[in-house]
């Protein structure tokens, strides 16, 4: 159905900021922002042909730039939690900016989420796509590497957003790339995720200390409030006395997917009982952050005048494990000088 480009604002220092509008024959719509490539909007319909927009977000490019929740966004150099801030590789150890108090959050103050990517329309296969350039250049928040990075997001005819990420290095760096979009299938300013069912392809996960930062201890969720294993509303185990769950004041964990990394995989379902609308999602990470938006604390100036809440929106951010620079029984992040970055999510939405 091809890709609309509109100015849709500018940053303070006079920055164009471009929205690029994805859409099929089915209906759906996926809007894109160069600024941080954010996910601005999902239009999809429910089981009574009902089109709604189920990503929280904003309308105004200034509400994006004051977030600090990464509404949509590109999540890089590195997604999560990197303890104390700093990483050794090679024997040379980085310090990394700090946002979360001694340790980096998402990739720092100026993360790829606050950032100009570079945009062009382009064809993937049968469907357009829109696909966003970013140089970060060598000691970007601390990080080694001049890294060119690149991510496409592609909209298919069977409702699939298909984000593929790719990134090359002239030293060996770390990254760790994301989508950063909190969901709700009622939709975005509906109220709250709780009666949502969710299911994740994975029997551990790795235990936070209270800061929410990995121990390097990986857990069954078998007899705990973290098992996902069949579809299992958020409101059953989000109140329990669960030291997890308490720490984070809601989910906010990793689960260990249970998939292979070499092509994308079932990593989780979300389905609201009440539309029937499902989002499935898979990926070639070995990981995915399981977040209820804890720390959404009446979040005004939102699309179509709507407040958000606590627990107003869900993410699932596929990842390499958080913190895995400490521990080395995690997969490693590293990406070593000329070796090529790529990893592929895709949201896939149905009714039934």
């Amino acid at each position: 159905m091809g890709v609309k480009k509109k100015l849709y604002g500018k940053t303070p220092d006079g920055q164009e900021v471009y929205s690029f509008t994805l859409s099929n024959s089915k209906g759906m719509i996926v809007k894109i922002l160069n600024y941080g490539g954010i996910i601005s909007s999902i239009v999809v319909p429910d089981r009574y042909g009902k089109f709604e927009d189920v990503v929280l977000g904003y309308d105004k490019i200034e509400d994006y730039i004051k977030n600090k929740l990464f509404f949509g966004a590109i999540i890089g150099r590195h997604a999560n939690r990197i303890e104390n801030g700093k990483f050794k590789i090679n024997g040379t150890e980085y310090i990394l900016s700090k946002n979360e108090g001694n340790n980096q959050l998402h990739g720092g103050m100026v993360g790829f989420d606050k950032v100009i990517w570079n945009a062009e329309i382009t064809q993937n296969g049968e469907s357009e796509a829109v696909e966003l350039c970013y140089f970060s250049l060598d000691g970007d928040e601390g990080y080694p590497g001049n890294l060119d990075v690149k991510v496409t997001y592609t909209l298919t005819e069977d409702n699939t957003l298909e984000i593929d990420y790719f990134a090359v290095s002239d030293k060996d760096t770390v990254v760790n790339l994301t989508n950063h979009s909190y969901f709700n299938l009622l939709g975005h300013g509906a109220g709250d995720i709780l009666k949502h069912q969710v299911m994740i392809n994975s029997d551990k996960f790795t235990v936070n200390n209270k800061n929410s930062i990995p121990t390097g201890e990986i857990k069954s969720v078998k007899e705990t409030s973290m098992d996902f294993t069949k579809l299992t509303p958020i409101d059953q185990g989000i109140f329990d006395e669960y030291d997890q769950i308490k720490f984070g004041k809601g989910y906010d964990n990793n689960w260990i997917l249970n998939v292979s990394g070499q092509k994308p995989e079932k990593a989780a379902e979300v389905f609201e009982a009440s539309n029937g609308r499902v989002m499935e999602v898979y990926t070639t990470k070995p990981g995915v952050q399981f977040y209820t938006g804890n720390n959404i604390y009446e979040s005004h100036n939102c699309k179509d005048g709507s407040t958000y809440n606590k627990y107003s929106g869900l993410c699932l951010e596929t990842q390499y494990l958080p913190n895995l620079l400490k521990y080395k029984h995690f997969p490693s992040s590293i990406l070593k000088c000329g070796e090529k970055y790529r990893h592929k999510t895709l949201y896939k939405f149905s009714t039934r």
